[in-house]
C-alpha cells in the first residue's frame, strides 16, 4: 500500500473516533427529554447539563492543545477515546444531576483530546496548502456521529435496547473496545513514513513543562488573526451546540411530532455535513479563507432569524435551521485549517492553536444551550435565545472579512 492510502487509512480510522465521541456526546441531546424526566431536573439544569461538555473545553482547551502538540496525536487520541468511553459507561448508572453531571465533565475531557488530536494528525500526515480536504473528512465523521446519536441512537439503537441506560453502557463499551483497537493498529503503523514534509521541517521538542506550554500558548495568542479566528470559533461554536442541543425541543413546542423533531435534527447535521464537504473545498480552489468564513457567518445569522419569524411554518423555520447548518458545516474545518497557514503558527503548533480556538470559542458552545434553557426559564419563549445566536453570528461575518487569508 502507497503513503498516500496509508494516510488515509489512519485519517479514516481517526475520523472514526471522532464518530464515535459526537454519538457518545450528543447521545445525551438525543434523550435529553427522556433524561430530564427520569432525573426530575428543570430546564435551567438541562441546559448546564448539555453545555456541560463545552464549559470542559474552556479551562482544558490551551493545556490539552498543547499537550497534543508534545505527546503527539496518536497517544492523545487513544487517551480520549479510553477516558470518555469509560465516562459513558458511567453515565448510564447515574441517578442524580450532580452525578451525570459530573461525569458528563468527564467526557468533556476525554473529548479535548480528541478535537485538538485531529488538526494535529492532519497537519503530521498532510501539508498545509492541501489539508482543507482531509480537515473535512474528520470533521464530516463528527457530523456522521451527531447524527447517528439521534437517528439511530434515538430512533432505533436505543428503543431496542431498553432506553438510555442500556443504550449509554453499551455505547461507552464500544468505545473502549474502538481505543484498545486504535492503540493497536498505531503501534503497528509505520507512522515516522507517513509525516509530511510540513511536519518534519516543523518539528518541535517533546518536553512537556509548564514553561513549554506558557511559551506555546503566548506565542499563538499574540497573533492577530488568531485572535479574530477566535471569534469565527466562538460563533461555529455558539450555533452548533445551540440548535443540535435544543432544535428538536423548539419545534417540538411549535407542535411538531417528536420523531419529526429528531429528524430535523439530523437534518441540521446533514446540512452542517454539506457545508463542511463542499466550502473548505472551494476555499482550496479561490485560495481563500477569510471571505469564506464571512459568508458562513452570514449563513448562520439568516437561518436562525427565520427561526424568530412569528407564526412561520414549520417547514420554513427547518430551513432556515438548514441553512444555518450549512454556514457552521462551513466554518468548523476551517478554523482548524487556518492555523497551520498562519507564519506566527505553522504545523508545529496547531494543536496549542486550536486549542486557543476552543478555550475561547467554548463559552459559545456552553452559553448557545445554556441561554436557550435559562432564558425560556425567564420568558418562557425559545426565542430570546434564538436572538442571540442570530446576532453573535454577524460577528463571525466581521471577522472573515479581516482575516488575511
Amino acid at each position: 500500500m502507497n503513503r498516500r492510502l496509508l494516510r488515509y487509512a489512519v485519517l479514516l480510522l481517526g475520523t472514526l473516533a471522532y464518530t464515535c465521541l459526537t454519538f457518545v456526546w450528543f447521545s445525551l441531546a438525543a434523550y435529553l427529554s427522556a433524561v430530564t424526566a427520569d432525573l426530575s431536573l428543570t430546564a435551567t439544569q438541562a441546559g448546564l447539563l448539555t453545555g456541560a461538555i463545552p464549559l470542559t473545553y474552556i479551562p482544558l482547551s490551551l493545556v490539552s492543545g498543547s499537550l497534543v502538540d508534545r505527546v503527539g496525536p496518536y497517544r492523545a487520541i487513544g487517551a480520549g477515546l479510553a477516558v470518555f468511553g469509560a465516562a459513558q459507561v458511567g453515565r448510564a448508572a447515574a441517578g442524580s444531576f450532580v452525578a451525570i453531571l459530573g461525569l458528563t465533565v468527564v467526557v468533556g475531557a476525554g473529548a479535548t483530546a480528541i478535537t485538538f488530536g485531529l488538526p494535529k494528525l492532519v497537519s503530521e500526515l498532510f501539508p498545509a496548502d492541501a489539508s482543507g480536504a482531509p480537515s473535512s473528512v474528520y470533521v464530516l465523521g463528527a457530523s456522521a456521529g451527531t447524527a447517528a446519536a439521534f437517528s439511530l441512537g434515538r430512533g432505533l439503537l436505543g428503543p431496542a435496547a431498553g432506553g438510555w441506560r442500556p443504550l449509554f453502557r453499551l455505547t461507552g463499551l464500544a468505545v473502549l473496545g474502538y481505543a484498545a483497537l486504535w492503540l493497536v493498529v498505531v503501534r503497528l503503523a509505520p507512522l515516522s513514513k507517513l509525516r509530511s514534509a510540513d511536519a518534519a521541517a516543523a518539528d518541535t521538542d517533546d518536553e512537556v513543562s509548564l514553561a513549554t506550554l506558557q511559551r506555546d500558548v503566548f506565542r499563538v495568542f499574540a497573533s492577530g488573526s488568531m485572535r479574530l479566528l477566535v471569534v469565527a470559533g466562538v460563533v461555529y461554536l455558539l450555533v452548533v451546540h445551540g440548535f443540535q442541543n435544543w432544535l428538536a425541543t423548539v419545534l417540538e413546542a411549535r407542535g411538531v411530532r417528536a420523531p419529526l423533531a429528531a429528524t430535523a435534527t439530523s437534518g441540521f447535521v446533514v446540512a452542517a455535513a454539506a457545508g463542511t464537504l463542499t466550502l473548505p473545498v472551494l476555499s482550496d480552489r479561490i485560495d481563500a479563507r477569510g471571505p469564506v468564513i464571512a459568508a458562513c457567518g452570514a449563513a448562520c445569522a439568516l437561518g436562525t432569524a427565520v427561526l424568530l419569524v412569528p407564526g412561520v411554518p414549520a417547514v420554513v423555520g427547518v430551513a432556515g435551521a438548514l441553512a444555518a447548518g450549512v454556514g457552521a458545516g462551513g466554518i468548523s474545518p476551517l478554523v482548524r485549517v487556518v492555523p497551520a497557514e498562519l507564519e506566527a503558527v505553522g504545523p508545529a503548533l496547531t494543536g496549542t492553536a486550536v486549542g486557543l480556538v476552543f478555550a475561547v470559542g467554548e463559552t459559545g458552545g456552553f452559553l448557545g444551550p445554556f441561554l436557550i434553557g435559562w432564558l425560556y426559564d425567564l420568558s418562557g419563549s425559545y426565542a430570546p435565545g434564538l436572538a442571540v445566536i442570530c446576532a453573535c453570528s454577524l460577528a463571525a461575518v466581521v471577522a472573515g472579512r479581516r482575516l488575511p487569508v
